[in-house]
């Protein structure tokens, strides 16, 4: 017998290799293992929480109902309520990163998709008085849509247009806010 094979036999004759002493199994996953996705629901707590703090310390005056708190306070309730139900989802059913590396992390980011909502949201920000309301927001949305993973690129782009063009209507005769045109309106 050669020291290859000796080292592939168990001490009870069964092959395979022996394990030494100071070799144990692997710990139990923490309890993170598989809740990395509960950054999420935490940043979207946290800008609901800004919204709502920032609608309480508005001064409206004496404005007329709804005013300028409504939508502020509606959205940070909604995703408020939002993050609760997310985070709740998270902590009943985890969801391990599968690895095939052979490595393991204890978190796993997906930073190509964080690259596209990020770069989405920059753009929007930066071509805003240029492009104007339904083109830069339908730019945010289909970079959101890329991001997110859908391959379907004209598709997401009637989509974008028609959300930034609801948007748009919803915000201008609605609730009467004047939103940049930009080249759609005939100027900058």
């Amino acid at each position: 017998m050669t020291a290859m094979d000796s080292s592939d036999e168990r001490s009870d004759g069964a092959a395979g290799p022996v394990s030494s002493p100071d070799s144990s199994p692997d710990p139990s996953p923490g309890f993170w293992h598989g809740r990395s996705a509960l950054l999420m629901p935490g940043i979207l707590a946290a800008v609901s929480l800004y919204l709502v703090i920032g609608a309480a310390l508005l001064d409206a005056g004496d404005t007329d109902f709804p005013g300028p708190r409504f939508v502020p306070v509606i959205l940070g309730a909604v995703g408020l309520l939002l993050a609760v139900l997310l985070a709740l989802g998270v902590l009943r059913t985890p969801e391990p990163v599968t690895e095939t590396s052979g490595r393991s992390y204890r978190t796993h980011s997906d930073f190509v998709a964080l690259a596209w909502v990020a770069g989405g949201f920059l753009a929007f920000a930066l071509l805003l008085p240029w492009l104007g309301w339904i083109l830069a927001g339908a730019l945010l949305f289909w970079c959101t849509a890329h991001g997110f993973g859908s391959r379907r690129p004209l598709f997401d782009i009637l989509i974008a247009m028609f959300l930034s063009s609801v948007v748009y209507l919803i915000f201008g005769t609605g609730l009467g806010l004047i939103l940049p045109s930009g080249i759609l309106g005939g100027g900058f």
